[in-house]
């Protein structure tokens, strides 16, 4: 917790001297793209009340309730507490707006033309400064991130409005398939503990309105289905593990970012494999989940874009732009203050006692190795994935949002945290969300 709040301060001195010495970081509020205007909504008592009755009784209502309760009510409460947050900033600037602007993803597609020449040209209108080049969003992302909106447009539900709906809603689902897999892994108590953290997600400031909120919620579900597909076997089983795999391969294809997804996947692949007597079979099970990836992928090949040759020119694209001028030496570390008031400080504490899980057990402890935490080894996963994605450099700065999709697993760890402490906490969590919310007025 201390260290959170020193790495915070840090990124905020240090970014702000960096500001004032005329370097272009394009950080108004360090570390978060962000402008200071403290301002209140008429939502605010709204989302004050849903943050107050989630820390009274949350933790309480999660232990007690009926799973399937405590699924529809934790998707009900989140949604809640995301719409909530957006709309303190108003319904046009905090909602309907977000997604409408020029370097947004709507803004292009009135010039995407038919989708066979638009998925076979992308790649040659990534680079900047040709007359057809894609806004900032498009070319930053694989083309399936703007299919999706043009899906939307074209069957009547076009404009800001809709897409900034169904952003939120599949957005504000991404803790319920964390609870999913984490019962599926044989962790429905710990499941429990984490609920109320993954509900009152921080994070939720981003997810309220950014497309990287969606996908959070596209991997997360790609994540649940597949380990619940892998674990239940038979004809059932092989179409949820079927589609778990098209919802991991359309992740790909969404943000080339989130294949580091890779080691969050491959820990839960594990886990679901450990300790069955049937190991073979259900290795065998997750065949199907890559042919579900496969098929997307497939799909793709054939219609001429290539994953790849997308990163290498996209690479060139981000150095052609605001990568030159924001300093790795702060941002690589800078981005993970930002990532922490995603996340929240209880994602630290949580993380702190998942290493004491594991790493203690190697050496002291060899016996528990073979039954290390499905908590720790899934959260674990996930925060390697934030430093691997820090480390490459591609990522400077809104990794409040960027990093969305590891954020929610992350927060698995918080199942780790001591019962005393779970209240208070989850009031740092909301309280987190409630000052950026009305302290500031972020670009996503």
């Amino acid at each position: 917790m201390t260290a959170v709040v020193v790495l915070v301060a840090a990124a905020a001195v240090v970014g702000a001297r960096l500001n004032a010495a005329g370097h272009d970081i394009l950080l108004p509020f360090p570390p978060l793209i962000a402008v200071f205007r403290p301002h209140l909504g008429p939502i605010t008592p709204v989302v004050v009340g849903i943050a107050v009755t989630g820390v009274l009784l949350g933790p309480a209502a999660a232990v007690r309730a009926r799973w399937r309760r405590l699924l529809f009510t934790g998707y009900a409460v989140s949604l809640a507490w995301t719409v909530g947050l957006a709309l303190v900033d108003g319904w046009h600037q905090g909602f309907v707006d977000r997604l409408t602007g020029s370097d947004e993803y709507l803004h292009d597609l009135p010039r995407m033309g038919p989708i066979g020449d638009f998925l076979a040209g992308f790649t040659g209108r990534i680079l900047d400064f040709q007359p057809d080049s894609w806004t900032t969003h498009v070319s930053s992302h694989p083309p399936l991130a703007t299919l999706v909106f043009w899906a939307l447009d074209r069957v009547g539900l076009g404009g800001g409005t809709w897409a900034s709906a169904v952003v939120v809603l599949i957005g504000s689902s991404a803790g319920v398939a964390v609870l999913v897999t984490l019962r599926e892994l044989g962790a429905e108590a710990a499941a429990r503990r984490a609920a109320p953290f993954l509900v009152l997600f921080p994070g939720a400031v981003w997810v309220g309105v950014s497309a990287d909120g969606m996908f959070a919620g596209v991997v997360s579900w790609g994540i649940a289905l597949a380990v619940r597909g892998v674990r239940r076997g038979g004809r059932g089983g092989a179409g949820l593990a079927t589609l778990g795999g098209v919802l991991l391969g359309a992740t790909l294809y969404l943000s080339y970012g989130l294949s580091l997804m890779v080691f969050p996947v491959a820990a839960v692949c594990w886990l679901a494999v450990r300790d069955r007597s049937d190991r073979a079979v259900t290795v065998r099970r997750w065949l199907w989940v890559v042919a579900g990836v496969a098929v997307v992928a497939g799909l793709f090949v054939a219609s001429g874009f290539d994953w790849f040759e997308g990163v290498r020119v996209l690479d060139v694209r981000y150095y052609q732009g605001i990568a030159t001028t924001r300093p790795y030496s702060y941002f690589v570390w800078a981005n993970l203050a930002a990532f922490c008031l995603s996340a929240g400080p209880a994602a630290a504490a949580g993380l702190a006692r998942a290493v004491g899980r594991v790493w203690p057990a190697r050496v002291l402890r060899p016996r528990i190795v073979a039954r290390r935490p499905v908590v720790a080894v899934i959260s674990l996963a996930a925060a390697l994935s934030v430093v691997v994605a820090d480390l490459t450099g591609l990522s400077k700065a809104e990794t409040e949002r960027i990093w969305l999709s590891f954020a929610i697993w992350v927060l698995v760890s918080t199942a780790l945290i001591p019962r005393r402490s779970v209240r208070w906490l989850l009031a740092v969590q909301v309280l987190v969300a409630l000052g950026i919310n009305h302290l500031t007025l972020t670009y996503w």
